[in-house]
């Protein structure tokens, strides 16, 4: 099968980015100047954080969709495919879309350089000016006050969590990173802050800015009502929501952020609106379910110590009468440690794999970060081999977390499509 268009495109951009290239706003804005590019829409709500983000921009998109109102999303990294980082109205945009925007950066730059995410993002950019949007919903890729998002001012930040990551980037310590995620907002408008306790750094910069800091748990709240709603609660009322799609208990605090970040902008959302995007809500490779073989499956893209927590609770406040067992594949240049130690008491049986290119490992060198024995740990040359390994060795009274990575879930997602192919060809 001939390489397409996009691909061709995609393969060309990676070997542009520079091997070494200082973080920074200065590029990407002249090359913006160049294209001649303007606010992507109305209303643009940017969202940064640690954890949350793409879960968060799915529930203020939704939302918005239900208000009848014209939507473009930006999110990173994609599962599958390139085209999901870019959406109009809930629909990928299509090769042909990309492979325009792409030819006209490209004519535009002339000698400057872009790393991959800058060029990008100005495609989304691109692709959303000519889309004539009520609203543009921006998914920071790193930190936030150098990543070329924050090139976009935004009427309403929000700021998902501050936790560990990226250090080689952003800093050691929560008060270094929030500076950096605290960085896309913009004086005078409103930021919606996720984190029951954020870095000083966090709430200086919004203070200096004249930035509307609207806290969770503080200016906003929410909790779960009945089975099926929860309230989001200000000091002024409450709102009843049915339960989200999206499934694991963190999705109601993502879901507030979203709702607290349209209440700040200048949109109107009808109140039916709140009610029908909360439920319709959906993003893959969060805690997503699947049965394979009769056995309950959950894939879900944490990749650092907060998120695997997250699951951890998740784990143990629905205890099953079999066991738990984890498929992990991780960059090298993840806290696999952490994940670990956060997982280690809901997991029977660790099934470890490799994941390649330049930030890849082996599975025996992500074992050695585990503080089992080594017995508790079944390594594997791919995640396609450590699922059929926990596959096999489950029943329909366990279940299996596959973990570790955005590139874990796309394996994850593959092979299982694969052996539903071959399921259906051999007549099972």
């Amino acid at each position: 099968m001939s390489e397409t268009a996009l691909n061709a495109w995609l393969r060309k951009i990676e070997a542009m980015h520079p091997a070494s290239i200082e973080l920074g706003l200065d590029r990407v804005k002249h090359v913006a100047g160049l294209l001649g590019l303007g606010k992507p829409a109305s209303c643009v709500i940017s969202v940064a954080g640690t954890n949350g983000k793409g879960s968060t921009v799915a529930f203020v998109e939704s939302i918005a969709r239900a208000a009848g109102l014209r939507v473009g999303a930006y999110t990173s990294p994609h599962i599958l495919a390139f085209n999901e980082r870019i959406r109009i109205d809930g629909q990928d945009v299509d090769d042909a879309t990309l492979v325009r925007a792409f030819e006209r950066i490209d004519a535009a730059r002339q000698d400057t350089a872009l790393t991959y995410f800058e060029f990008t993002t100005l495609a989304a950019l691109c692709v959303f000016e000519d889309a004539t949007l009520d609203l543009a919903v921006l998914e920071v890729g790193l930190g936030g006050r150098l990543d070329a998002v924050n090139l976009v001012d935004a009427d309403v930040a929000i700021v998902t969590t501050v936790d560990i990551d990226h250090t080689d980037w952003l800093g050691t310590d929560r008060e270094a990173i929030g500076a950096e995620k605290i960085g896309i907002a913009r004086a005078g408008k409103p930021v919606v802050i996720g984190d029951d306790d954020p870095p000083s750094s966090v709430l200086r910069r919004a203070y200096t800015l004249g930035a509307p800091a609207i806290r969770i748990n503080c200016d906003f709240f929410f909790g779960r009502n009945t089975a099926s709603t929860w309230l989001w609660r200000t000091l002024g009322g409450e709102r009843e929501l049915p339960m989200p799609r999206l499934t694991a208990p963190v999705q109601l605090r993502n879901a507030a952020m979203a709702v607290a970040a349209l209440e700040a902008s200048p949109l109107s959302i009808p109140e039916s609106a709140y009610a029908a995007g909360v439920a319709s809500a959906h993003v893959a490779g969060r805690l997503q379910y699947r049965q394979v073989d009769g056995i309950p499956l959950y894939i879900d893209v944490a990749h650092n110590a907060q998120a695997a927590a997250a699951l951890e609770q998740w784990l143990a406040a629905n205890p099953i009468a079999g066991s738990t067992r984890a498929v992990l594949a991780m960059l090298a240049d993840k806290d696999a440690a952490a994940v670990f130690e956060a997982l280690d008491a809901e997991i029977a049986q660790w099934y470890l794999a490799a994941l390649g290119g330049a930030r890849g490992q082996t599975a025996e060198s992500l074992a050695a970060k585990g503080k089992r024995d080594a017995s508790d740990y079944r390594t594997h040359e791919t995640v396609a081999q450590a699922l059929d390994a926990a596959i096999a060795a489950s029943s329909s009274a366990d279940r299996i977390i596959v973990l570790g990575s955005f590139h874990t879930v796309a394996e994850a997602f593959t092979h299982l499509a694969k052996r539903e192919g071959e399921g259906a060809r051999s007549g099972v």
